[in-house]
């Protein structure tokens, strides 16, 4: 795997996102490692619980604007289905976290902003450092965060979403606790490690089929028109992206500059 490294100790894996370079955005080949790293802990007995972190000082920043700006650059007939072919492969790895059958614990020590947001979101826990932001900041350059909106609403309600999608204000890590984001206060961040660690134990003890099935029952029963919504955010997201306004914010990205809406 490129982009991902995997850690075990003892029951406990940890799948760590590395591309700091890129503050850990969601490359094509990053999502696609993350599947693998989850398909080989699904398949290890050995393994009861999984936690997901990242290195450098950035959890994930979200969708890759690198590979949205290329997608620009295509013929304007291909563009379209790679829009819709990257915001699916988001979509599918929400979809895959969800319904991961063994406990994952998000570490958060940074910045997890929109699409990474929207990962972290769809792990059943959230262990935060205090330097730990969150934001769903889409609008900001000109794009949908569609994914993002909808977990956040499934997990703390519509009236959060709607304040952090429409704004795109960050959460402070203590805000996020104050909202139950969080599976506890924000922690310092050369403990969050062993914190997570022990979230990971703890969430473990159980029978390793009544978590399943309680995980399944949370995520897909209880949240079975959240599913529904991820899959038509992700279609809307796509759309969006063949907006002016959309070109137009991620050329500003690129560039550096602030967009003029």
């Amino acid at each position: 795997m490129q982009h991902l490294e995997v850690k075990t100790n003892g029951s406990v894996a940890t799948l760590v996102i590395d591309r700091p370079e890129k503050h850990g955005a969601l490359s094509p080949r990053l999502m696609a490692d993350i599947h693998q790293g989850l398909d080989e802990m699904h398949q290890e007995p050995r393994i009861r619980s999984v936690i997901l972190s990242s290195t450098g000082p950035t959890f994930c920043s979200g969708v890759d604007l690198s590979v949205l700006h290329e997608i620009r650059s295509l013929p304007e007939q291909e563009q379209l289905q790679q829009w819709f072919e990257y915001w699916r492969r988001l979509a599918e790895l929400c979809e895959a976290l969800l319904r991961f059958p063994k406990p994952l614990i998000a570490t958060v020590d940074g910045p997890a902003m929109g699409a990474g947001f929207a990962i972290s979101l769809s792990c059943d826990m959230i262990v935060a450092s205090q330097r730990a932001t969150f934001s769903a900041g889409a609008v900001r350059h000109g794009l949908v965060g569609g994914i993002t909106a909808a977990l956040l609403s499934f997990r703390a309600g519509t009236s959060l979403s709607a304040k952090m999608s429409l704004t795109g204000i960050p959460l402070s890590a203590e805000e996020a606790d104050r909202a139950g984001l969080l599976c506890q206060p924000p922690v310092a961040s050369e403990d969050i490690e062993t914190i997570a660690a022990r979230w990971a134990n703890e969430s473990s003890q159980g029978s390793p089929q009544a978590i399943q099935a309680t995980k399944r029952l949370i995520n897909e029963s209880i949240g079975e028109t959240m599913l529904t919504q991820i899959a038509a955010a992700a279609a809307d997201s796509a759309t969006a992206c063949t907006t002016e306004t959309a070109g137009e914010g991620i050329d500003a990205f690129m560039n550096k500059t602030t967009p003029t809406w």
